[in-house]
C-alpha cells in the first residue's frame, strides 16, 4: 500500500513528535487533539524542534517547508482521507477504544491503525474496531525525533501485511524497528525496563538513595543518556503509572506495580516537566533547577 497522508491522534510529547518525523521525510501530516489550544501547544512544540534541527543542519529543508507539511485539528472527520494512522493518547484503554471506534467509522477502509501505547496489549485496543487485522503496535520512544527504536507490535489477528507495512513505514521516517511476534502487556522492551523504574522508585522511597544519585549511577555505571527518573519526569509520571499498572492487571505480578511514592506525586499532580515539578523541579524553559521534595501520606489531607 502507498502511504501518503498520515493522521496523528494527540498533539502531546509523543503524538507532537511522531507528526514531525513524518513532515521531516516529506509526508503529509494531520495532528488532531481534543481543544485547539492542545493543538497549538503542540505545534508551537514541534515547531522549536524543527528549528533546532534545521539550525544544525541535521534534517533537510527549511522550518517553513516542514511545518507547512503538518496542519492542527480538533475535528476526527479529517482522518477521512488518512493511510495511516498513528495514536498517541491518554495511556488508558477505554480512552483508546472509544477513540479507535470513532475513526473506523471515519477513515477509508484500506487505513491502517497503529497505537503507540507502552504497554496495553494491542488486540484489547483493535478490538473496538473492524479492521484488527490493519491494526499494529507501533511503539516509539521519548524524545521521538531523538530516539532511533521503535517495536512493531503484532496483535493476535494483525495481518503479515499489516506489520510489514508498518515497518516499512517507520524505517522510512528514520527509525530501526524490532518485532515483538506475542501480544503481552509491556511488549518487549518495557518488560525490561519497568521493573528497573520501579524498583528506583522503590529505593527512593525507602530512602536508600536520593533522586540525584539514582540518574546519576544509572548514567555513568551503565552507560544511559538519562537516569530512569529524569526519564520519567520527560515522559510524565502519569503515563508511567497507567503503564505499570497496565502491566500489573495483566500480569498480576506485583513487580509491576505502581509503587506508593509514584501514586502520591501523580495524585497531587507531580508528573514531571509539563507540569513543572515530578522527581525534580523545573523553570518555564523546562530547565530542571533541582530534585522535587518527596511526597508523604501527611500531605495528602
Amino acid at each position: 500500500m502507498d502511504i501518503k497522508k498520515i493522521f496523528v491522534a494527540g498533539a502531546g510529547l509523543m503524538g507532537g513528535g511522531i507528526a514531525q518525523i513524518c513532515a521531516q521525510r516529506g509526508y503529509q501530516v494531520t495532528i488532531s487533539d481534543i481543544s485547539q489550544d492542545l493543538v497549538d501547544k503542540g505545534l508551537a512544540k514541534v515547531k522549536w524542534s524543527v528549528e533546532k534541527l534545521v539550525s544544525k543542519g541535521k534534517v533537510p529543508g527549511t522550518v517553513d517547508e516542514i511545518m507547512g507539511r503538518i496542519r492542527g485539528v480538533t475535528d476526527l472527520e479529517a482522518a477521512g482521507e488518512a493511510d495511516f494512522v498513528f495514536e498517541a493518547i491518554i495511556e488508558k484503554l477505554p480512552a483508546k477504544q472509544e477513540l479507535f471506534a470513532k475513526l473506523d467509522q471515519i477513515c477509508p477502509a484500506h487505513a491502517i491503525f497503529a497505537s503507540n501505547t507502552s504497554a496495553i496489549p494491542i488486540t484489547n485496543i483493535a478490538g473496538a474496531t473492524q479492521r484488527p487485522a490493519q491494526f499494529v503496535g507501533t511503539h516509539f520512544f521519548s524524545p521521538v525525533p531523538m530516539m532511533k527504536i521503535v517495536e512493531v507490535i503484532r496483535g493476535l489477528l494483525t495481518s503479515e501485511e499489516t506489520m510489514a507495512a508498518a515497518e516499512r513505514l517507520c524505517r522510512d521516517i528514520g527509525k530501526e524497528t524490532i518485532r515483538v511476534n506475542m501480544d503481552v502487556a509491556g511488549f518487549a522492551l518495557n518488560r525490561i525496563n519497568f521493573p528497573s523504574t520501579i524498583e528506583a522508585i522503590r529505593l527512593v522511597e525507602a530512602g536508600v538513595v536520593s533522586v540525584e544519585d539514582v540518574d546519576k549511577g544509572m548514567r555513568l555505571g551503565f552507560g544511559r543518556a538519562m537516569g530512569p527518573l529524569e526519564t520519567s519526569d520527560m515522559s510524565g509520571l502519569d503515563i508511567g503509572y497507567n503503564a505499570y499498572l497496565a502491566v500489573y492487571e495483566e500480569t498480576k505480578n506485583e513487580k509491576f506495580y505502581p509503587p506508593m511514592l509514584l501514586q502520591r506525586k501523580v495524585k497531587v499532580g507531580h508528573l514531571g516537566r509539563k507540569t513543572g515539578i515530578g522527581w525534580y523541579i523545573y523553570d518555564e524553559q523546562g530547565q530542571k533547577l533541582g530534585p522535587a521534595p518527596l511526597v508523604h501520606d501527611k500531605d495528602q489531607k
